[in-house]
């Protein structure tokens, strides 16, 4: 007799373990099956984020921002620490350990949620059956009354320059490398990119990034862009706009980068060529051609704005459906599907989903851009705040960089804030929760920030949207 459950969740990954825990906080019964394989073989829940992301690279880009600020900034404190050395098979080992701290953990929320976790492949079929392959064993079909697929996203590889997983990697290759490379090539200014060069950067690494667009994070305010390439090229890293590549031949001592840009045709030689231009769905295998289940042009699995697929009482979440590749994203339309299933209401306000890049300085942001705003024919205002003002940050040696918020000029509702600086991925959520509940400029001037403390930035700055900044001087 075949196993039947309520709902069954397929990926294990930030949206898919969420969205399990919260349908069986309903009561339903709940299977999660995932086949996540490290590079060790063994498997741990949690997928790309906690494995080979989100958390791994966070961990890489703390210890490594404090290697760079012991030997650079700390005298400036009056701290004097002698030679500071790098042990880079002890930082790895940090960054292993919290790895699997965390995804031993997802293991002891199914525990206590009594959600079965099941190790291997899943597959859906017709009349909403799964297929369910453990590692080691002959499939079974499951029953499920609802299903949400939450298979994630894998990198994307460039057919000029495949994955050798030696000389040219990918983004998970790239957090494991046991020694500094004296020259490393990375393919695409994004923030994996960005947050990946910075790492080695520190570490001791030439890096030199090749982004094919002509400006730098398209994706956010065009003032913040600005000034995270001047400090990014401060820090050392070689950032090439406009730079199309067109050969990459790994060798035994390397490899060798042939691009484009406006100077013509141009050759590097890199000891190690990161390849991060994006990711796509990991839709592989994942659902039967009678399914039902309807793929658009790019791979993405076709759902409404409440992430239901065409099929009745299937589900699809995370990076696998249109909208940011972003875990915070993934989790909450967990929570939004099987809210939905237990015949709750719920729903994900995409219009402030947050943004942010991991960098020094941090880089956050929410809502429209300014040339978004102008685009839409909306009156607007701006009012921004330099962190070279801020008594925090002065103390912290951290003054690059600025907060900017963007208002209607008609109502004052906030429509979009983006900061460079300090902690950034922090003080972005006062942005969101204000967003969320369509705060003014006003209701943010009026809300009392303690001092001295980065959060006066965003004070300052919607402040400064109405010419009012108190400790700076609006030009």
């Amino acid at each position: 007799m075949s196993k039947s459950f309520d709902v069954v969740v397929i990926g294990a990954g930030p949206a898919g373990y969420i969205a399990a825990i919260r349908a069986a906080q309903h009561g339903m019964t709940v299977a999660c099956i995932d086949e996540w394989q490290n590079k060790d073989g063994k498997h741990a829940f949690g997928g790309t984020c906690l494995n080979a992301g989100c958390i791994p690279s966070k961990a890489l880009l703390e210890s490594s921002e404090l290697f760079h600020r012991a030997k650079h900034e700390f005298k400036k404190h009056g701290i004097m620490v002698g030679a500071v050395e790098l042990d880079i098979a002890a930082m790895q080992k940090r960054r292993a350990s919290i790895v699997r701290q965390l995804t031993g953990g997802i293991g002891g929320l199914f525990k206590a949620n009594k959600v079965e976790g099941l190790v291997g492949h899943g597959k859906l079929l017709a009349g909403k059956k799964v297929e369910f392959t453990p590692a080691a064993g002959e499939a079974e079909i499951i029953d499920a009354r609802h299903v949400i697929l939450a298979p994630g996203s894998t990198p994307m590889e460039l057919k000029l320059a495949p994955f050798d997983d030696d000389r040219i990697v990918d983004s998970w290759s790239a957090l494991e490398f046991d020694e500094v490379p004296e020259h490393l090539g990375v393919i695409g200014a994004g923030i994996i990119g960005l947050e990946l060069g910075s790492v080695w950067a520190r570490l001791g690494s030439k890096v030199t990034v090749l982004e094919a667009m002509d400006e730098l994070l398209f994706m956010t305010d065009r003032d913040v862009a600005s000034v995270a390439g001047k400090e990014f090229r401060k820090q050392g890293l070689d950032i090439r706009l406009g730079a199309k590549v067109t050969s990459a031949k790994a060798g035994k001592k390397g490899v060798k980068v042939e691009f484009d840009d406006a100077s013509g045709e141009q050759v590097i030689d890199v000891d190690i060529l990161i390849v991060a231009v994006g990711r796509r769905p990991f839709t592989d295998d994942l659902c039967a051609e009678d399914s039902g289940i309807q793929l658009d042009e790019r791979g993405f699995i076709v759902v409404d704005d409440a992430c239901r697929t065409r099929v009745k009482g299937v589900f699809a979440i995370g990076d696998c459906v249109r909208g940011p590749m972003l875990a915070h994203k993934g989790s909450e339309e967990g929570v939004m599907a099987a809210d939905l299933i237990a015949g709750e209401s719920s729903e994900v306000n995409y219009d402030v989903v947050p943004s942010v890049i991991y960098t020094a300085p941090e880089i956050a942001w929410v809502g429209k851009t300014e040339d978004e705003v102008k685009a839409s024919g909306r009156p607007y205002k701006t009012g921004s705040f330099p962190f070279a003002a801020s008594g925090r940050a002065k103390v912290m040696e951290q003054t690059s960089g600025m907060v900017k918020v963007i208002a209607a000029k008609d109502d004052d509702e906030i429509l979009g804030v983006h900061i460079i600086g300090p902690m950034a991925g922090e003080l972005i959520a006062e942005a969101v929760l204000a967003m969320e509940f369509s705060a003014s400029t006003e209701d943010v001037q009026r809300t009392i920030h303690a001092h001295p403390s980065l959060a006066e930035a965003i004070h300052e700055a919607a402040l400064a949207a109405d010419n009012r900044a108190l400790n700076f001087v609006n030009r």
